[in-house]
C-alpha cells in the first residue's frame, strides 16, 4: 500500500489550522470589538457625567470668565431682534404723521387726510403675516443649513426688501414690503432664543435668552427717539429717513455673524464632532477654567443627543405633537400664548388714558419713550431675581399674580364718578405703567427662557416656532378686542376692561400652577429624562433623576456610534504616533 504524501498531509493539516484560526480570529475579532464598543460608550457615559457635574456646579461669574466669548457672539445675533422691535413700533405711530398720512391715505374731509382703518389693520398685520410664513419655514431651512448661514441669509433679504418701504409710493407697497420683511423676522425669533440657549451653560442660559426680550426694547426705544425728532419735519422725509435707518443693520450684523462660531450643539446633531469641538473652544476663554475640558463638554451633547433620539420619535413639526413632546409643545405654546392673554394689550393704552387727562401729543411721545425705558430695566430687574436663586416658574406664576390684581383694580377704578374722571385717567394710566414694569420683570422676560428650555434640543426651533405663532395669533385676536371694549363708539367698557382681562389673567394662573414645571438649574438630559417619565409640574425641582444610570446601557444612536467610531480612530492616531516615537 503507497504510503500518503506527506505534503499533502502538510498541506491538509494546514488547511485545517488556517480554517480553524480564521473562524477564531473571526470570533475574538468580533468579541474584541464588542468589548471595544463597551468601552468607548462607558468612556462617553463618564466623560458626560463628567461634565454635567461640572456645569450644575458652575456659578454664574464662573461661567462668565469662561463663556465670554459665548456671551459677546449671543449678544450679536440676538441684536437682530433690534430690527422687528424698531419697524413695528414705527408703523404703529406713522398713522398720526400728518405727511405720511397725506401720502398714503384718503382725504375724509377738505385738508384733512387719514390712513383708513382696513389699511391700518392690514399693515399692522401685515407683519404678523409675514412672522407666520417665516416661523414655519425656519423649522426646516436652520436646521438644514446652520444657525449662521440662515440668520445672514435673512439680513441680506432685510436689506432688499427695506428698499420696498423707502421707495414706497402707494399704501399697497408697503404692505408688500411689510409681508416681506416679516418673513425674515419670524426667523430671527426663533434662532435668537435657540442660539444663546445651545452656546452657553446652564447658569448663563437664563440671562441670554431673556436677553432677546432687551433688544426688543432697544428697537422701540429708537424708534420713539427718531420719530421725535422727525415731528417738525413737514414733507416726505419725516417717515422715509426712519425707513432709511433701517439699512444700519443687516450689513455690519452679516459680518459680524459670518465669523461667529455656528452652535455646538447644531454641528453634533450632524454628526460633525471634530467641528462641534472647534465651535466649543472657540466659544470659551483662553484663560478657561482648569477643570473645563472640551472633550467631555462634546461627550455630553452626544449623549443628550442620543437620548433624545432614543426618546423623541422623529424631527418634524408633526412630532412636536407625538409622545412625551405633546406636552411640550403644548407648555411652549401656552408660554408665550399667555404674555398677550394676561392683559398685555389693555396696558399699551396707558398714554390713551393718559391723554384723556390732558397729556399733549407730544408728551404723549415722550411718555412712550420713558415706557419703553421702563421695560427694558425691566429685563434686568428679572436678571437681579433670577441672581438671588428665583426659579423660572416661580418668577412666571406670582408675576401673573401681580397682574391680576392689578388688572382688578383698574376694573374698579371704572366705579369713580364722572365729576373725578381726570383723576382716574391719570391713576389708570399710572398703574398701567406699574402693570407693565411688573410685566417685564417676571412673564415678558422670563417667557424667552423658559420657551428655550422646556422644548427639546432636536425639536426646540420647530416648537418655538409653533409657539410663536399662537402668541401671534392670540395677539392679532387681542389687538381687534381691546379697541372696542375701549372705545366709546363701540362696548365703550373702559376701565371695566380690566375685569375682563383679570378673569383671564386668573384662568392662565391656574393653568401655570397646573403645568409649567421648573426648568432653572436642569441640563437638557435632565429635562429630556423628567418628560419622558411624565413628572408632574409641581414636583420636577425636587425630584431626582440621574440620566447616567438606567438610560446609558439603552443608547444606541448613529451619532452615539459615529462618535465611538471618531475615538476609536483618534486613539489608533495616537498609538501609531507613540509607536513612531
Amino acid at each position: 500500500m503507497a504510503s500518503p504524501d506527506p505534503r499533502a498531509a502538510a498541506n491538509t493539516a494546514s488547511d485545517n489550522i488556517v480554517f480553524s484560526d480564521s473562524k477564531g480570529q473571526h470570533d475574538v475579532l468580533h468579541n474584541s470589538d464588542e468589548v471595544r464598543r463597551t468601552e468607548t460608550t462607558d468612556r462617553i457615559i463618564q466623560s458626560a457625567k463628567s461634565a454635567t457635574d461640572k456645569e450644575q456646579n458652575m456659578t454664574l461669574l464662573q461661567g462668565i470668565k469662561l463663556y465670554p466669548k459665548a456671551i459677546a457672539w449671543s449678544m450679536l445675533i440676538s441684536t437682530c431682534i433690534v430690527m422687528e422691535g424698531y419697524d413695528v413700533c414705527l408703523i404703529n405711530n406713522f398713522y398720526a404723521f400728518p405727511q405720511f398720512a397725506r401720502k398714503y391715505g384718503e382725504e375724509i374731509a377738505p385738508g384733512h387726510w387719514e390712513v383708513p382703518a382696513r389699511w391700518q389693520a392690514g399693515l399692522s398685520n401685515g407683519a404678523n403675516v409675514g412672522e407666520l410664513i417665516g416661523l414655519l419655514i425656519n423649522g426646516y431651512v436652520s436646521e438644514r443649513f446652520g444657525y449662521r448661514y440662515t440668520v445672514i441669509g435673512c439680513l441680506m433679504l432685510i436689506c432688499a426688501w427695506t428698499s420696498l418701504f423707502f421707495t414706497a409710493q402707494n399704501v399697497q407697497t408697503l404692505l408688500a414690503a411689510e409681508i416681506l420683511c416679516g418673513i425674515p423676522w419670524g426667523v430671527f425669533q426663533t434662532l435668537t432664543i435657540t442660539y444663546a440657549s445651545e452656546v452657553c451653560p446652564v447658569a448663563m442660559r437664563g440671562y441670554l435668552t431673556t436677553y432677546v426680550n432687551f433688544c426688543w426694547g432697544v428697537g422701540q426705544e429708537i424708534a420713539i427717539g427718531v420719530i421725535m425728532s422727525m415731528l417738525k419735519r413737514d414733507d416726505e422725509w419725516a417717515y422715509r429717513i426712519p425707513y432709511a435707518l433701517q439699512w444700519m443693520w443687516p450689513v455690519p450684523l452679516a459680518l459680524g455673524i459670518f465669523f461667529a462660531p455656528e452652535s455646538p450643539w447644531w454641528l453634533v446633531r450632524k454628526g460633525r464632532l471634530d467641528d462641534a469641538k472647534k465651535s466649543l473652544l472657540r466659544l470659551t476663554s483662553l484663560n478657561r477654567e482648569t477643570d473645563f475640558n472640551a472633550d467631555e463638554t462634546v461627550a455630553m451633547m452626544v449623549h443628550t443627543t442620543a437620548l433624545e433620539e432614543k426618546t423623541t420619535q422623529g424631527a418634524t413639526f408633526w412630532d412636536c405633537f407625538k409622545g412625551h413632546d405633546l406636552r411640550r409643545t403644548e407648555i411652549v405654546c401656552m408660554v408665550w400664548a399667555i404674555q398677550n392673554l394676561s392683559g398685555n394689550s389693555f396696558s399699551n393704552y396707558s398714554t390713551y388714558f393718559l391723554k384723556q387727562a390732558g397729556l399733549d401729543d407730544d408728551d404723549a411721545y415722550a411718555f412712550a419713550l420713558g415706557q419703553y425705558a421702563i421695560n427694558m430695566a425691566g429685563v434686568f430687574g428679572a436678571w437681579f431675581l433670577m441672581s438671588r436663586g428665583i426659579g423660572r416658574r416661580a418668577l412666571y406664576l406670582y408675576g401673573l399674580c401681580g397682574l391680576f390684581c392689578m388688572l382688578f383694580v383698574l376694573g374698579f377704578l371704572g366705579l369713580v364718578p364722572e365729576a373725578h374722571n381726570r383723576e382716574a385717567s391719570i391713576a389708570t394710566g399710572s398703574i398701567m405703567l406699574g402693570w407693565a414694569l411688573v410685566y417685564q420683570l417676571t412673564v415678558g422676560t422670563v417667557c424667552y427662557s423658559l420657551v428655550s428650555e422646556i422644548s427639546t434640543r432636536r425639536l426646540q426651533i420647530k416648537t418655538i416656532a409653533l409657539g410663536r405663532v399662537l402668541y401671534i395669533i392670540v395677539g392679532i385676536i387681542t389687538a381687534v378686542l381691546t379697541p372696542y371694549m375701549l372705545n366709546p363708539g363701540a362696548w365703550n367698557w373702559s376701565n371695566f376692561t380690566g375685569f375682563f382681562w383679570a378673569g383671564i389673567c386668573f384662568l392662565c394662573i391656574i393653568y401655570v400652577y397646573f403645568r409649567v414645571p421648573e426648568p432653572t438649574g436642569r441640563t437638557f438630559a435632565e429635562l429630556d429624562l423628567l418628560f419622558s417619565k411624565g413628572i408632574s409640574a409641581r414636583k420636577f425641582a425636587e425630584t431626582k433623576v440621574d440620566v447616567f444610570a438606567d438610560e446609558a446601557a439603552s443608547l444606541d444612536s448613529a451619532v452615539l456610534n459615529k462618535y465611538e467610531k471618531g475615538l476609536d480612530m483618534s486613539q489608533t492616531d495616537s498609538k501609531a504616533s507613540g509607536s513612531a516615537v
